[in-house]
């Protein structure tokens, strides 16, 4: 066997103490903000670039089975952002420029903007009405202040931290387990049954 084989669970372990390690030094402060955003929101639309736009997705599918009215950002079915809306967008670097954008559109519009990042000072977190910092405990997102468009475009994609967590993985895991967390708190505060939430599974596919 491959010793690179053998370093996969290991890398797992890694992954997995890092995760435990953020879950205990959180925003008591930040997390209650969105999670009271998410509690009270009209509707939620969820956005994000690359890897971090299926983190989004995946917290709008759950939002969804919770019952909550909620849309991507981008898909042709997406109905107009409304004063009063709330868009949470999830971003490692909070810099890019897609975001941004959006980010700035959903304020013009008279919207709450929340941010899941690892980059609390960033243009899209000074932005926001609502920030969570996952941190950025490889260091990744302080060494490499490029936009997400520019790495792409100048192949810089690349790792700081040889093979462990490489690039934005360690925020896109962290990103899915705090926001899958989020939701199990939500469901705990809702009282939300299982069988409500299998209803509103799609039966189309």
């Amino acid at each position: 066997m491959n010793d690179e084989v053998t370093r996969i669970p290991v890398f797992m372990q890694q992954m997995a103490a890092t995760i435990t390690k953020t879950a205990g030094i959180l925003d008591q402060d930040q997390m209650a903000a969105f999670f009271q955003e998410m509690l009270s929101a009209k509707k939620v639309y969820v956005a994000g670039a690359g890897r971090s736009g299926f983190i989004a997705k995946a917290f709008g599918l759950r939002l969804m089975h919770l019952g909550l009215d909620v849309y991507v950002v981008g898909e042709t079915i997406t109905p107009a952002f409304q004063s009063g809306d709330t868009l949470v967008v999830f971003s490692g670097s909070g810099e890019t420029h897609s975001m941004v954008s959006i980010c700035g559109t959903a304020k013009e519009l008279g919207g709450t903007v929340c941010l899941i990042t690892s980059s609390p000072d960033s243009m899209m977190s000074r932005m926001a009405d609502c920030v969570v910092n996952l941190g950025d405990l490889t260091g990744y997102y302080q060494k490499d202040k490029n936009s997400f468009e520019i790495r792409q475009l100048t192949g810089e994609y690349r790792s700081v931290t040889s093979a462990f967590a490489p690039l934005g993985t360690l925020f896109e895991t962290l990103a899915l387990i705090f926001s899958d967390a989020v939701i199990s708190a939500l469901m705990e505060e809702k009282k939300a049954e299982i069988l409500d939430m299998q209803r509103r599974i799609t039966n189309v596919e």
